[in-house]
């Protein structure tokens, strides 16, 4: 098998003088991108042939540059290692550390952020990439043979339940859960995508950028999220789709409502221009969802994934799309849920997630008995808690974090943030379980509040919180928040939220 076989690149031979790319230094042809991710093999590799999947990380914004320096690894046949460039340098450390790259591929501008390491090659980004614009594309000395088996990519978990782990995909993996994307969400050549999110998670990478580059799409990058620059791009009616997590959405809602009717008009008439727009990696409040119908006229596609198996379920492209829920099973995508006893569990029935098929990763970096106890009986167990009502999953919460045992009861921490969601003085709220020697755990809910709300009175809000909730739901503990802690996804980091009432005087705490 020649190099040229590795399908994303094949692909965008197929493709050479449409445009790829667009971002703050100009317009990209993928004739551009393969010119400019050969020169970044080539240089990786020097005197070798291949890196026989050594390690290479780097540390560069979302962009042409980005894009090319992790094309260029994978054709050198290296594992690319991408950090994120929200991450302080502790969390940047770590993460070199942890992969032992044989070397560091960063832009000029985040330089200082990376430490000598010895014995580990420090490249510059700009430096690579520069490769000569209109020459013709042509493999003088051909680049390694990449078998799909490979492994391609180690992404980094967001550390919620603890030290980040490196996810490891093969490019067989990537491909798959791309291939199940594009036909699901019906991507073409004809789509134009802009990129809003980080790329060191795979919401950005695979269900963004390499769907977009696979179909042979245009992907415009904004270095990173900004409220009023994403409202002007979706103005200008130009874009196809668009896909989010619920902050960002619930950020674009703030911006819509406080700036003029007029402009208004417009940000919502570019969206209708679209005809996908899409939410994850994280829950979706129905009221936001409602709420973004109401200004742009989508209902968000909301769809279920994580790092190690990519996306699983999927609310449909046509057909009714159900608020609360995640859909069903994607195409090549196995998924079925599970009791704590490994019993498959029917219609109705809670149970855990597991999923099965080439979209699942290979392996966690350097942990084989992390790895092997993640799976049973060839299903990744994801930890994630979902009931099927009507043929359609809907996530209750995660077993670790999301599933509250109090009094006997196990209690949904997703469905309480929901209800708390819909009075009028709550912003945002994250439910977590508190230790109680009594209990289990007492529910305990954080609020941000609307400003210039304050707390509802205790008795006030139990009477309005027991009107919509069972009683062992009624959350014991209450703590305002100016915002809530998140991960570079928006996802909350309930163990943060949890520290957060520990540090609090109890009495401190309204107490219900």
């Amino acid at each position: 098998m020649s190099e040229v076989d590795l399908n994303l690149v094949a692909r965008a031979r197929d493709h050479i003088a449409r445009t790829a790319l667009v971002d703050e230094e100009g317009s990209f042809t993928f004739a551009d991108l393969l010119r400019a991710s050969e020169e970044v093999a080539r240089t990786l590799l020097g005197d070798r042939e291949d890196l026989s999947e050594d390690r290479v990380a780097f540390l560069v914004p979302p962009g042409f540059q980005y894009v090319a320096v992790q094309w260029g690894i994978w054709r050198a046949g290296g594992i690319a290692v991408p950090m994120a460039v929200s991450h302080p340098a502790r969390e940047l450390a770590y993460v070199l550390e942890d992969a032992d790259p044989v070397a560091v591929i960063v832009h000029s501008s985040m330089r200082e952020r990376i430490p000598d390491t010895q014995g580990v090659a420090v490249w510059s980004s700009g430096a690579l990439t520069r490769a000569e614009a209109g020459a013709e594309v042509v493999l003088s000395d051909p680049l390694p043979q990449v078998a799909p088996s490979r492994r391609a990519m180690m992404l980094y978990t967001s550390g919620t339940t603890g030290r980040p782990k490196g996810v490891v995909t093969t490019h067989a993996n990537i491909e798959a859960q791309v291939r199940s994307l594009v036909g699901a969400w019906g991507w073409t050549k004809e789509d134009h995508i802009l990129l809003v999110l980080p790329l060191h998670h795979v919401h950005g990478i695979v269900n963004v950028l390499t769907c977009a580059l696979w179909s042979g799409a245009r992907c415009s990058i904004l270095p990173a999220f900004v409220v009023e620059e994403t409202w002007r791009w979706i103005a200008r009616g130009e874009l196809t789709l668009f896909m989010a997590v619920p902050t960002i959405y619930a950020r674009l809602l703030t911006a819509w409502e406080q700036t003029a009717p007029g402009e208004r008009e417009g940000w919502s008439a570019g969206c209708r221009r679209m005809r996908l727009m899409v939410s994850g990696s994280a829950a979706l409040p129905v009221s936001m969802l409602e709420r973004w119908r109401d200004v742009s006229g989508h209902t968000l596609l909301e769809r279920y994934g994580m790092t190690e198996i990519g996306m699983a379920l999927s609310n449909p492209l046509e057909g009714e799309r159900r608020p609360g829920f995640v859909g069903c099973p994607l195409p090549e995508v196995q998924v079925r849920l599970v009791g704590e006893d490994g019993r498959l569990m029917g219609a109705g029935q809670p149970g855990e997630i597991e999923v099965r098929g080439d979209t699942v990763f290979a392996e966690y970096w350097r942990r084989p008995e992390e790895t092997v106890s993640s799976f049973r009986d060839g299903w990744f167990r994801t930890g994630d808690i979902a009931v099927i009502e009507d043929g359609a999953y809907r996530i209750l919460g995660r077993s670790s974090v999301d599933i509250i045992k109090t009094g006997g009861y196990k209690v949904s921490a997703l469905e309480i943030e929901e209800v708390l969601r819909t009075h009028p003085a709550v912003a945002d709220c994250a439910v977590v379980g508190l230790p109680d020697a009594e209990w289990g755990e007492r529910v305990g809910a954080a609020l941000v509040l609307v400003p210039g709300e304050e707390v509802p009175g205790d008795d006030a809000l139990r009477l309005w919180l027991k009107e919509r909730l069972a009683p062992y739901k009624v959350p014991s503990r209450l703590l305002t928040l100016a915002e809530l802690p998140r991960n570079a996804m928006g996802k909350v980091v309930k163990p943060a939220v949890r520290e957060r009432f520990e540090a609090t005087n109890p009495d401190a705490a309204l107490a219900l």
